[in-house]
């Protein structure tokens, strides 16, 4: 079963502006922005495929183009993946989007690496590099920091745009084998199976039948639900007893035991 979700993470640039003096507890008003921050650079990946993909901001340092072509992409998956996604990665799309007047979904169905992290596991830390290190997947690349971003945004420096891109590449890679991970371990958001047109007991990652009932329980309110589980290896997954007793019955029809 093809599932289109898409993996990306996006670096920005900073606002540049009038202060008089720098240190702690400064107010800088929105007045004193020369510049307004913007998306330098976006990176995403297909699940499954080997290529990841890159767009970078123009030679007069403006979004508008890359933000034409990757929402497009955005517009095709069924899920999207980021880590902080929710409350970064997506955000920031919108709203540079809605600076160029450039349509996006009101709403897409997004999986934020960083709230699994939170919510499911206790890690020591929730960032993707450390997780990536502890599962032993890989890490982000190294960069020489603020500098990097400097050269690129006052230098226009070709060499440091290029580690940029390749720093931004990396994190998409990590954040795929990350997920990968992590994904067993949570609650699935969309059901791949009746997506495609199978029935609600087919796994929701993989739509096989080869699935087994693994645990019954009743609910306070007293409906019954059933833990299923799939060969695939990726997939714990809920059904009602209605799904179930489907089930049951398109296993006695095709004289499945």
């Amino acid at each position: 079963m093809i599932r289109k979700r898409l993996f990306f993470d996006i670096e920005t640039s900073f606002n540049i502006g009038i202060f008089w003096r720098s240190g702690y507890n400064l107010t800088i008003q929105p007045d004193d922005i020369i510049k307004e921050r913007a998306i330098i650079c976006v990176s995403w990946k297909w699940e499954g495929k080997d290529e990841v993909h890159h767009l970078q901001w123009d030679e007069n340092q403006c979004d508008k183009k890359l933000l034409k072509a990757f929402i497009k992409q955005l517009n095709k998956a069924d899920e999207i993946i980021a880590h902080n996604g929710d409350r970064f990665d997506i955000k920031w799309l919108r709203t540079r989007c809605l600076f160029h007047g450039i349509e996006m979904f009101p709403q897409y169905q997004s999986i934020d690496t960083l709230k699994h992290a939170k919510s499911q596991f206790n890690f020591n830390s929730n960032k993707i590099d450390y997780i990536a290190k502890f599962l032993k997947v890989g890490s982000k690349l190294k960069h020489e920091g603020m500098d990097m971003w400097k050269a690129i945004i006052f230098d226009k420096d070709a060499e440091a745009m290029s580690r940029m891109v390749e720093y931004c590449d990396m994190d998409v890679i990590v954040l795929e084998k990350v997920f990968e991970k992590l994904q067993p371990y949570t609650k699935k958001k969309v059901n791949y199976a009746v997506l495609r047109g199978g029935e609600k007991f087919e796994c929701p990652e993989c739509g096989s039948f080869n699935i087994r009932m693994r645990k019954t329980y009743t609910t306070a309110a007293g409906t019954i639900q059933h833990y299923m589980s799939c060969e695939c290896g990726n997939s714990s997954y809920k059904i009602n007893n209605k799904t179930f007793i489907d089930w049951l019955q398109w296993k006695m029809k095709n004289n499945i035991k």
